[in-house]
This record gives structure tokens, C-alpha cells and sequence, in this order.
């Protein structure tokens, strides 16, 4: 067989290539065969199976195959992927708008006065706390026992009007506890609020240092022999850094040795510096300070009352009773919530830039995840207007309920407010109440412009809150305090409410009879007294009940009657 090749090869010196042979026929397939061969796991594909065999009967290659099917395998598993995320979990979507125009012809068609709920009748369960008002002896002991301080103490403090409130407390603790004279607190310029306002800006200096006359020293700056130790520069004076929540014995046992070495010490920041559980006479002076000391400046509670005033004359057609409304839907509450709504890519871009001016790159930090969907699924999604106006209308309170709504500048403010407002058309806010020149001297004053909401609402007959914070806490508190434990207020759950709006088969009657279970919970949570590890801003009583009386709250005599609605209490301005 060898000899044969090179015969052929060679043959009188030339090189003569062997005759050429046809390739052999492929074999035909049965077609049992053929689906067999090119069948996929997914459970086959007639199209990718004739496409395999459309380019073998075309003699291709088949290493150029291999791309192909690489890159259709891509689109095939990146289509299955993109139809399991298109499925949103239940809640996590904002479909308000869409259930508010679909149930609005039900809402707008009841009429006013068919079995809606008044104000009148709100609070069926107005059960009062009977509250202890005598004052422990070591509560109110008068410094005239006790030798005149020769030590100071100057606090700096934090956050918004009151996150700032409660460091002023705390600081009149503190000095209470180290028995120090305390300088009148000065307040740190905030980096979102920006308010460059001053204690006696917001506060009545003269009121303040009158009623802690006999309890704790109070002294508008430093005397002139530490400012000269210090070069007049308070910064100069050490700076003690407290660590969050300290124990009253933290403070004896590691400030005062300092405080008594220096004459002087300086706690900044201070919020949130002092346990929530504290001595008996340290925690009567917080009472004592948050409800009888710190008053409103005289501008803000001169303009204060006379929006209370229009306002229940506004209120005509409900006794001059109104509902008053926390919303929290400015542009950097949306934004530092990372939650969605329906503005699409707009409001996304929208929300990026405001989380990048504001906070700048905290969001984007290696590793953080945002989940809008998990926020709103867990209730930290800020409620809209309309989802406000949707929850207050089932729970039964009709167009005619007048409507005090405290916030900052709504996001949007024209299209959000606009469903509110279509709801409830005796709306107002300080803009509408006061005139410009009334409020001039208040813009670009967020805390003065907080103590003006905080006026209004804390004299309103029904308070609702809708996002968690300083400002409802401490209003949900003092409406404890002056209601006798039962705080009148709102508080709606997030998670069941984000769950129903989302339900674009829900009924109104379906919806109403939810909203009006949640109204009822609502009202069994307002009586409460304060436990172990609960703030005392919040939860006022029992302790600051022995505070009643030294001052004169005139909504604490409005209702010192043992009414059961709002009904039998008569309206005194």
C-alpha cells in the first residue's frame, strides 16, 4: 500500500497529487433522531433546533456556530431574569394615584352629612388618667438651701427646633444635677435647616431664667473674670465630650471633678446626652422646663395665636373645632427616604441631585444598597397629600372638616397638594392664614416658622402625625400633658395603609371600614403613661404631672372638664 502511494507520487520527477474524492454524504437523520439531538433544557426549541441544522445543511462551520449560540443563550436567560424582577412585591409600588381617581366619584357623591364622622365625635374612648400631683420634697428644693454655684456650664445645641428643645432640657437637668449655673444655650448653625436663630429668637429669655429662679441658675454669658481666662474666646474653653444617653453618675463622677478644677466646661454637641431614666428631682426639671420655662418669644407668640384665632374663626361650621396635620413631604425628606412615587425618571433625577447637595456621596457609598421598594413595604416612605386626604376621608371626616396643614414647602407642591386640597377644601396653612408682611420677618427662619406650626397644632382638637421625628413626639407629649394622658392624636400604620393603596380592586367600603378600624386603634394608643426606656417628652406623665399648675395653659383649662367627646367641651380661645 505504501509502494502504491509513492508511485503516485513520483512519477518521472514530478510531483502528481492523488485524484480527488468526493466527501461522503452525511448520513439523513430520522427525525426522532434529530429532535433528540438539538433538544434544549429548557424543554426544547423548535426554532434554535432548525437553526443549528439550517446552517450544518450550509456546510458552516461549525466553531462559528458556537457565538451564536452563546449570544442567543445571553438573551434567552437575561429575558427570563427581567420577567421574574418586572413582579413587584405586594406593597411595594405607589399606585395611590390611581385608587384615589377611581374611588374619588364614591368619596365626592357622600354627602356631608350622611354617616360621616364629626369632630364632635371622634374620641368615643376619651378615658381620663387620674394623675398624682404631688411633688416629691427633693423635687422642688430651692437652691437657697443649697451654697451659690461657682461653677458653669455652657452647652451648645444640635438639630432642629426640638432636637434643640430637648438638649435645653437636659442642659437645665445637668446643671440641676451638678448644681452649676447654666449659660443661656446657644444653638449650633445646622447644616439642613440652616437657621441662624438665636435663643431669644426663638424663646423667652426672661420667662425662661423667672420660672428656674429657685431651681437652677441660669446667667445670659460668662462673667467677665473666665472670659478674660479664656482670651474672651468660648472656644477656648475645654470642650467635654459626653458620650450619648450618660447616666446621671457619669456626670458626677467624670464632669464634675472637671467642672470643679476648670470653674468652667463646655458640652457640645448635647443632644441626647442624658439618660432617659434619671433621679426624681433631675426629672422634675425637665418637666418643669419643657412645659412651664420655655415659651415662644413674644413675635412668634403674638403671630402664633393670631393663626389659631383665624383659624377657628374659619371654623365656623364645626364649633371652631379643626384637625391639625404634621405632612413631611419636602424635598430632602423625599430624598434622604429613597423612596419612589410617580414622577418617574424625572423625580428620579430630581432625588439624586438633592441627596448629593445634601449629603453629599452618603448614598453612594460603597456597599449601600437602596431598596425603594423595601422602604415602602416596611412604612418608611413619607405619606403624600393625597394619601393623607384618602386616609382622613375614610376614616369619616367630611369636606367640611377644616384642615391646619404644618409643614415646610411641599415637593411639588402643585400637583401633590392639589387631591388634598380637592378633598378638603377648607385646607390651610401659615401661608394662607397670615399675610406676607406678617411672615416676613419669619422666611428663611425654619425653626421660627416650626414654632408657628407647632402653636396651631398644639391647639387643635385632633392632631395627625405622618412621619416619625422630633416635632410629633414632643407635640404628641405635651398634648398628653394638657389632655390628662390622652394625647387626641393620629397616628396612622404605614404598613397596612401602603398595602390598601396599592390594591387597585379595593372599594371604598372595604377601604373606609380598614381606615376606621385603624382610627379606633389609634385612639386606644392615645392614653398612655410612660415606661421604662420611653422619652419623657413623649410620655410626660406620671412624673410631669406635678409641673400642672404652674403656669397658665389655657388649653389645660379648656379642657379640665370630664368630657367624653369633643363635643362637651366648650371652645374658650
Amino acid at each position: 500500500m505504501v509502494a502504491m502511494k509513492t508511485q503516485a507520487a513520483v512519477n518521472d520527477g514530478k510531483v502528481i497529487s492523488p485524484p480527488l474524492s468526493p466527501p461522503p454524504s452525511p448520513r439523513r437523520l430520522s427525525r426522532a433522531h434529530s429532535r433528540r439531538l438539538y433538544r434544549t433544557k429548557s424543554g426544547g426549541s423548535y426554532f434554535s433546533g432548525s437553526l443549528i441544522a439550517f446552517f450544518l445543511r450550509r456546510h458552516i462551520s461549525f466553531f462559528l456556530l458556537l457565538p451564536v449560540l452563546y449570544v442567543f443563550g445571553l438573551l434567552m436567560l437575561v429575558g427570563t431574569v427581567s420577567v421574574v424582577r418586572s413582579r413587584p412585591l405586594p406593597g411595594s409600588l405607589y399606585r395611590s394615584g390611581y385608587v384615589f381617581r377611581k374611588l374619588w366619584p364614591e368619596m365626592r357623591s357622600e354627602r356631608s352629612n350622611s354617616s360621616v364622622l364629626k369632630l364632635t365625635t371622634v374620641w368615643r374612648n376619651s378615658k381620663r388618667l387620674e394623675t398624682e400631683k404631688t411633688c416629691l420634697n427633693a423635687a422642688v428644693k430651692l437652691l437657697s438651701e443649697a451654697p451659690a454655684p461657682t461653677i458653669f456650664l455652657i452647652v451648645e445645641a444640635n438639630g432642629g427646633l426640638n432636637q434643640q428643645r430637648s438638649s435645653i432640657c437636659n442642659a437645665v437637668a445637668v446643671a440641676g444635677l451638678l448644681n452649676a449655673t447654666l449659660v443661656i444655650p446657644q444653638f449650633q448653625l445646622n447644616s439642613v435647616w440652616k437657621d441662624p436663630s438665636k435663643f431669644g429668637d426663638i424663646y423667652n429669655e426672661d420667662h425662661f431664667i423667672r420660672v428656674l429662679e429657685g431651681h437652677v441658675r441660669i446667667v445670659r454669658k460668662l462673667p467677665e473674670f473666665l472670659l478674660e481666662k479664656f482670651d474672651h474666646n468660648v472656644s477656648n474653653i475645654l470642650n467635654f465630650r459626653v458620650k450619648a444617653w450618660a447616666p446621671a453618675s457619669y456626670y458626677m463622677s467624670s464632669v464634675y471633678p472637671v467642672l470643679k478644677e476648670q470653674g468652667v466646661v463646655r458640652i457640645a454637641p448635647f443632644a441626647n446626652r442624658l439618660a432617659l431614666e434619671v433621679p426624681p428631682s433631675i426629672q422634675y426639671l425637665r418637666c418643669l422646663t419643657n412645659y412651664e420655662a420655655l415659651k415662644f418669644s413674644v413675635p412668634i407668640t403674638v403671630l402664633a395665636e393670631q393663626l389659631v384665632t383665624r383659624m377657628v374663626q374659619n371654623s365656623s361650621s364645626t364649633g371652631g373645632k379643626y384637625v391639625s396635620v404634621h405632612l413631611r413631604f419636602e424635598e430632602d425628606m423625599v430624598a434622604f427616604s429613597c423612596c419612589e412615587y410617580d414622577g418617574g425618571m424625572e423625580e428620579n433625577k430630581e432625588m439624586e441631585l438633592a441627596r448629593e447637595r445634601g449629603w453629599r456621596g452618603k448614598f453612594k457609598r460603597k456597599g449601600r444598597t437602596i431598596r425603594p421598594d423595601l422602604n415602602r413595604i416596611s412604612g418608611r416612605c413619607p405619606l403624600t397629600p393625597l394619601e393623607v386626604g384618602m386616609m382622613l376621608r375614610g376614616m369619616g371626616f367630611n369636606n367640611n372638616t377644616p384642615i391646619y396643614l404644618a409643614s415646610g414647602k411641599i415637593y411639588r407642591e402643585e400637583k401633590n397638594l392639589a387631591p388634598l386640597r380637592q378633598m378638603f377644601p377648607l385646607l390651610q396653612t401659615k401661608e394662607s392664614l397670615a399675610t406676607p408682611e406678617e411672615l416676613a420677618s419669619f422666611t428663611g427662619y425654619f425653626s421660627r416658622l416650626a414654632a408657628l406650626d407647632y402653636t396651631v397644632c398644639l391647639k387643635s382638637e385632633v392632631f395627625v402625625t405622618t412621619q416619625g421625628g422630633n416635632f410629633p413626639h414632643f407635640l404628641m407629649g405635651h398634648r398628653r400633658y394638657l389632655y390628662d394622658g390622652h394625647a387626641k392624636t393620629i397616628k396612622p400604620d404605614k404598613r397596612k395603609l401602603v398595602f390598601l393603596l396599592q390594591n387597585t380592586s379595593i372599594s371604598w367600603t372595604r377601604f373606609k371600614d380598614q381606615m376606621g378600624k385603624m382610627l379606633m386603634e389609634s385612639d386606644l394608643k392615645g392614653i398612655a403613661w410612660r415606661q421604662r426606656r420611653q422619652s419623657i417628652y413623649e410620655f410626660p406623665l406620671p412624673e410631669c404631672s406635678c409641673v400642672r399648675g404652674l403656669g397658665n395653659s389655657t388649653l389645660a383649662q379648656r379642657h379640665s372638664g370630664d368630657a367624653h367627646s369633643f363635643g362637651e367641651v366648650e371652645t374658650a380661645r
